[in-house]
């Protein structure tokens, strides 16, 4: 189980990515970005290769490698440098990036977007972060529904925690996938709600940096979305939230640091 609240810092490897500031695509600027989160007190940096954004555009598992796989090998010469997590759901992916150096799988697909994901993960021996996606990137904005969107991603981490049991994998975190095939009223529902997932006895992680249910909600733009997203992150911290995955560490630093010390006056 993990102690304490982890912030996770998102490095992108892409051009298209929702929130522009956090895309980096050169060595120099991939390093940049990396020593700032570093400094800043990331626990985990996050590389991903793709987009997953909704209406985003899916690339070749090949592509994605070619992006990823350099800038895991620069990042393990750094100093200092925290776990590393592949942003993936491309099982090769994952298999390469964790001989190169990554620490952990993050797989918004929950293993449904590639068959051989589970056993590559139980295979490899690292933990791996289960997401909950109703549908695909390419459509899963539109229109989403569910009779009861707690009971639904409940049910659904039940049976997959179970199947990934079953497969191998000996440790498992459960994301509830904020924006993944959900309304900005299923997003607020989920975070009011995250303590029921403590019935699953799994950390939660939550990504919801900057996401369209905190600017649209506020009448803003992604690039003025820092402060909701503290706002949002530290409601997730008081619901027993074990990650924050965010584009923005020193921020998120600070809400744990501010929210522990709360929790023990």
């Amino acid at each position: 189980m993990i102690e304490k609240p982890l912030v996770m810092g998102i490095l992108n490897i892409t051009g298209d990515s929702f929130y522009a500031a956090s895309r980096v695509q050169d060595t120099e600027a991939v390093l940049a970005r990396a020593r700032q989160m570093i400094a800043e007190g990331a626990d985990i940096i996050d590389i991903g290769g793709q987009s997953t954004r909704p209406g985003s555009e899916r690339i070749s598992q090949a592509v994605e490698m070619e992006r990823v796989l350099p800038v895991i090998e620069t990042l393990m010469k750094e100093p200092g440098l925290p776990l590393l997590s592949i942003d993936t759901y491309y099982a090769g992916v994952a298999r390469e990036a964790v001989r190169a150096g990554a620490s952990i799988v993050n797989d918004i697909s929950g293993g449904d977007m590639d068959k051989k994901m589970l056993e590559t993960v139980a295979l490899l021996q690292v933990p791996y972060i289960c997401t909950h996606m109703k549908g695909v990137p390419e459509t899963m904005h539109y229109a989403p529904g569910y009779e009861d969107v707690m009971r639904e991603i409940v049910d659904f981490f039940i049976k997959k925690t179970n199947v990934c049991r079953v497969a191998g994998i000996k440790d498992v975190i459960i994301d509830p996938g904020f924006g993944f095939g959900k309304t900005a009223a299923h997003n607020f529902t989920l975070l009011r709600n995250l303590s029921v997932f403590s019935v699953l006895e799994r950390p939660i992680m939550v990504g919801i940096s900057r996401k369209s249910t905190i600017y649209k909600t506020l009448n803003t733009t992604v690039d003025d979305s820092l402060n909701g997203t503290t706002v949002m992150n530290t409601l997730a911290l008081h619901n027993g939230v074990s990650i924050l995955r965010v584009h923005d560490v020193k921020e998120a630093r600070e809400a744990v640091t501010l929210f522990e010390a709360y929790a023990k006056a």
